[in-house]
């Protein structure tokens, strides 16, 4: 039973070395031919850590609880071990694809609305507050015409990546 639970103990402590070191262990191993390429193909190393985990912990429950043997015990870890290392790689693909949105640009604020912060004069700059991804972004703002403090103002050109250009919302 000392070596299974030293398994389990094992796959824990590479766990938790592969999130804390966060890809150092991977970059390591990489040269390893037998494995398909190394780790970062099919295999990962929490995956790894995942499967030996199950294994030493499962095969201790059931030397354990019953008299199965040690054969016996290793074949339903290594089951165990199998579905948690298919489960982490699920998971972590799943994680891995959630990237797919851009960040947001100030080109994007082409057409929306804010409000003046700063009066604007006629041909000179004052100040509007923008949302950009929902937050809220200050922006240097010119006009053709003088917008007072406090204006509704409709965005119509991105002069540089810290000012733009608004005129005034007709309602």
């Amino acid at each position: 039973m000392a070596w299974f639970l030293g398994l389990g103990i094992a796959g824990l402590v590479l766990l938790a070395l592969s999130l804390l070191l966060d890809g150092v262990l991977e970059g390591l191993l990489d040269g390893l031919g037998g494995l398909g390429g190394g780790l970062d193909g099919l295999l990962s190393l929490p995956a790894v850590a995942g499967f030996v985990s199950a294994l030493g912990f499962t095969g201790a429950i059931v030397l354990g609880t019953t008299g199965a043997g040690a054969a016996g015990a290793t074949g339903a870890g290594a089951v165990a071990g199998l579905l948690v290392a298919w489960l982490t790689g699920r998971f972590s693909r799943a994680l891995m694809r959630d990237g797919a949105a851009s960040a947001p640009k100030g080109e994007d604020l082409t057409g929306s609305s804010g409000s003046v912060v700063t009066a604007i004069p006629a041909g000179g700059y004052g100040e509007v507050l923008l949302r950009l991804a929902g937050q809220p972004v200050k922006y240097a703002a010119r006009a053709d015409a003088p917008v007072a403090r406090g204006a509704e103002v409709w965005v119509e050109d991105v002069l540089s990546p810290t000012s733009v250009a608004v005129r005034p919302v007709e309602r």
